[in-house]
């Protein structure tokens, strides 16, 4: 399994408290705020939590818990507490199935 280290920046950290404060949010946009501020490895928070006490306290996954950090990491923190958008299928995307399809 790979390891992702989670270092938030000081803004990072003060945007994820502002979320975590609010009850105006998603609560999955909530528990991953809380998720990313247990994990950090940054020099803004003093101690590092490990993921299986992450875990047992909010009552979620290990797996959650390296989804969240794997998305911050490879991707943005926007990503990491909203997930991702899904695709929908247009005409024109729906056209092109059929077509392909139908030249069995």
């Amino acid at each position: 399994m790979n390891k992702y280290k989670v270092t938030l920046s000081r803004e990072e950290r003060e945007e994820l408290l502002s979320i975590e404060g609010k009850c105006s949010h998603r609560s999955q946009k909530v528990l991953n705020a809380l998720i990313l501020m247990n994990c950090d490895e940054g020099k803004f928070k003093g101690y590092k939590l490990k993921n299986e006490e992450i875990a047992a306290v909010l009552n979620i996954s290990m797996r959650k818990i390296d989804r969240v950090k794997k998305r911050f990491v490879k991707e943005n923190i926007e990503t990491a507490l909203n997930g991702h958008k899904g695709q929908r299928y247009t005409d024109t995307t729906k056209n092109t199935v059929l077509t392909l399809s139908s030249k069995r």
